[in-house]
């Protein structure tokens, strides 16, 4: 069975109260749900995990890779515009690894256009709202 994480950074546990004009109504729990049933329905197994706390991430990718993930998605939230070290964890794992943003970073402020991660995902999906969680999770199902 493939695995598969998600993983969610700063601010993304606020997800149904902070700017809903941007962010949506739906919780992180509520992405989670519907993501671990639809990977249920892909035969995959998941592991979702948030933190607020940078190091934390790392420690988690850390994790899957040791337990032999066969790929991940994050919402780096705000590290997507400053960690060098999230970059270099992902690089190192080797997992493939999709980037998600809820909004379209590339329609917003300048500072948030610009990512660190880009260029060493698999693949980067911005500003499908919920559904850009699922569809990633059914990008890796495919090339894994």
């Amino acid at each position: 069975m493939k695995k598969i994480g998600l993983l969610n950074g700063p601010n993304l546990d606020r997800l149904g109260k902070r700017e809903p004009e941007i962010y949506g109504s739906s919780t992180l729990s509520d992405i989670e749900k519907k993501f671990q049933a639809e990977a249920e329905s892909c035969g995959c197994e998941v592991d979702c995990f948030q933190s607020n706390h940078e190091g934390a991430l790392i420690d988690k990718i850390h994790v899957w890779e040791d337990e032999g993930f066969s790929g991940m998605i994050i919402n780096p939230g705000g590290l997507t515009h400053t960690s060098v070290t999230l970059r270099d964890a992902i690089i190192s794992s080797g997992l493939r690894t999709v980037e998600v943003h809820i909004s379209n970073i590339h329609s917003r402020e300048d500072f948030r256009q610009k990512s660190l991660i880009s260029g060493i995902a698999t693949a980067v999906v911005a500003g499908m709202g919920m559904q850009g969680y699922l569809s990633a999770l059914h990008y890796l199902v495919e090339i894994n």
